[in-house]
């Protein structure tokens, strides 16, 4: 996958938390350890996310977004 943010982290989800509208996603990283993405239900639904699963944390200056 390419895309133009640089400043990614790759991880391992620990944990999926699906609201009503939002989704809470806990990723495990090596550097520094874990940090929370919060994205659409929709979204974590189309990716078809789960615990246990290796992705890409994608860091823009005003949020996280995952890909996998």
């Amino acid at each position: 996958m390419q895309l133009s943010g640089r400043n990614q982290l790759q991880g391992k989800i620990t944990s999926v938390n699906l609201g009503a509208v939002m989704a809470n996603i806990k990723i495990e990283v090596t550097e520094p350890n874990v940090i929370t993405a919060v994205i659409t239900k929709e979204s974590a639904e189309k990716l078809g996310l789960a615990e246990g699963d290796d992705v890409t944390a994608i860091i823009k200056s005003t949020e996280v977004i995952i890909g996998k």
